[in-house]
């Protein structure tokens, strides 16, 4: 495993100081279901043993250890230094192991139409030009070869919704600065982004936009999170 150094702003200060507890806090503050919807975005990516995957927006590499544990070769790629020599570390030496390298998704160095299949969780919404960031995934991407990404959504249940609202607003930037040993901002920035961000019918058309063609979205957990996967053009 390699790590090339990234380049980047503030947004990759703020994730090299929630490295330390980053997965800690993700565990306490998703109740474990995070890792659920990760093996389901594994699936819903439908990989096959020896296909090329890269994995954007890795961070720790929860992501990039399960797609590389389904028998995909892949490469984990982040701008956050400090994340990816804890995803270095679980790694370990045991089973497939992926390599990681430090990596702006919007300037990728990789060739053209390298990979089989690209994915990003909970990333994409950390990118400061989306459709930019999607399109450099589809570039990177084989043509009739796959774009899957997993973000948070909000649901649209009446009272789960409140509820849901309740949580993110009031509950998670107290709860992650608990858990996580940081100063409250990156857990307020987590319910600021997500809210702000284009979810379900509005993330497809980002996807169109991109040069992505069949976009579709598999919602998880009542909405709370969203699977969303297209297709490269062939």
């Amino acid at each position: 495993m390699w790590i090339r150094m990234p380049h980047g702003p503030t947004i990759q200060q703020m994730f090299a100081k929630v490295a330390p507890g980053y997965d800690r806090a993700n565990r306490v503050l998703s109740l474990g279901v995070d890792q659920w919807w990760r093996r389901r975005a594994v699936a819903v990516a439908a990989v096959q043993p020896g296909e090329r995957v890269l994995d954007v927006c890795a961070g720790t590499g929860d992501l990039t250890l399960l797609l590389a544990r389904a028998g995909a070769q892949v490469i984990g790629a982040d701008f956050c230094v400090p994340m990816l020599t804890r995803a270095c570390s679980k790694a370990g030496g045991r089973g497939a192991r992926p390599w990681f390298v430090g990596a702006d998704a919007l300037a990728l160095p990789f060739a053209a139409a390298r990979f089989d299949v690209a994915t990003v969780a909970f990333g994409i919404r950390n990118v400061a030009d989306p459709v930019a960031g999607l399109a450099e995934l589809a570039r990177v991407v084989r043509p009739g070869g796959r774009v899957i990404v997993l973000e948070f959504c909000r649901p649209r249940v009446p009272v789960l919704g409140s509820a849901y609202l309740f949580y993110f607003r009031r509950v998670l930037p107290t709860l992650g600065r608990l858990v996580a040993g940081v100063d409250a901002g990156p857990y307020q920035y987590l319910p600021d982004s997500v809210l702000a961000f284009p979810e379900r019918e509005a993330f497809q058309e980002l996807m169109v936009r991109a040069g992505l063609l069949r976009p579709t979205v598999h919602l998880l957990s009542g909405g709370i999170a969203a699977i969303y996967r297209a297709e490269v053009p062939a």
